[in-house]
C-alpha cells in the first residue's frame, strides 16, 4: 500500500496563503526548497488540483536548463524531478491539450471518479503518492480517508487573514511522528500521521 503524503506550508496561525492568494508572505526559503526536493525523490506520482498543476507547468519545465544564476542547484533538481514525475490532476476543465510540456507522464481523473481512482493508485506498488498545493483537493481526500501524512512547514509569521490551511473539515485523529529544524530557516516542520476514521 503506498502512503499519500500532502506536503504545504503554513503561517503559524494557520494560513496556505495570505490575502489577495499571496503565497510570497510565507517563508519559501532554502529549506523549504530542499524538503520539497528530499519528497519528490521519495515519490513516483505527484498528485495535484488544477490550479495547483496549471502553477507548477508555467513555472517549473524550463528551470533545470536556464542558465540565469537566479536558480539554485535545488531549484534546477526540482525541475528536473517535476519534469520526469508521473503526474495525477483532478480536473473537470483541463484536457489533455493543456498539459504540454507534461503531456507525456500527465494522466487527468475527474472529480466525480477521484476517490475511487486514488484509492486504487493507492494499492497499486510503488513510492509515495505527493500532493504539493492543491488545498481544496487534499482537504476532501482527508475528509475521506484518503491522506496517510501531513508534512506542514510552518513558518514564524501571523499572517491575520488568508486562505486557512484547513476549511470545513470534519474531526480528523493525528498522530505526531517527527519535527525537523534547520539551522540556516526559521521554519519548523512537523509530520503527522492521519488516524482512519474506522480505527
Amino acid at each position: 500500500m503506498r502512503k499519500l503524503i500532502v506536503s504545504n506550508i503554513m503561517s503559524l496561525d494557520g494560513y496556505y496563503e495570505g490575502l489577495g492568494k499571496d503565497v510570497m508572505v510565507l517563508p519559501l526559503d532554502g529549506a523549504f526548497d530542499a524538503y520539497n526536493a528530499e519528497r519528490l525523490r521519495a515519490a513516483d506520482t505527484l498528485l495535484l488540483g488544477c490550479n495547483s498543476y496549471e502553477g507548477f507547468k508555467g513555472f517549473w519545465p524550463s528551470v533545470a536548463d536556464d542558465p540565469s544564476p537566479q536558480w539554485t542547484p535545488t531549484d534546477r533538481e526540482i525541475s528536473r524531478l517535476d519534469n520526469a514525475i508521473d503526474k495525477v490532476v483532478i480536473s473537470d476543465s483541463l484536457n489533455p491539450e493543456q498539459t504540454e510540456p507534461w503531456h507525456d507522464n500527465t494522466r487527468i481523473i475527474r472529480r466525480a471518479d477521484a476517490h475511487e481512482q486514488i484509492a486504487e493508485l493507492k494499492r497499486q506498488t510503488g513510492r509515495d503518492i505527493l500532493v504539493f498545493g492543491s488545498r481544496t483537493l487534499w482537504n476532501d481526500l482527508l475528509a475521506n480517508d484518503l491522506v496517510d501524512e501531513l508534512h506542514l512547514m510552518i513558518g514564524p509569521v501571523v499572517l491575520g487573514g488568508g486562505t486557512p490551511i484547513f476549511a470545513g473539515q470534519p474531526p480528523v485523529s493525528l498522530r505526531l511522528v517527527d519535527t525537523r529544524r534547520w539551522d540556516s530557516s526559521v521554519n519548523l516542520l512537523v509530520r503527522y500521521e492521519v488516524g482512519r476514521s474506522d480505527a
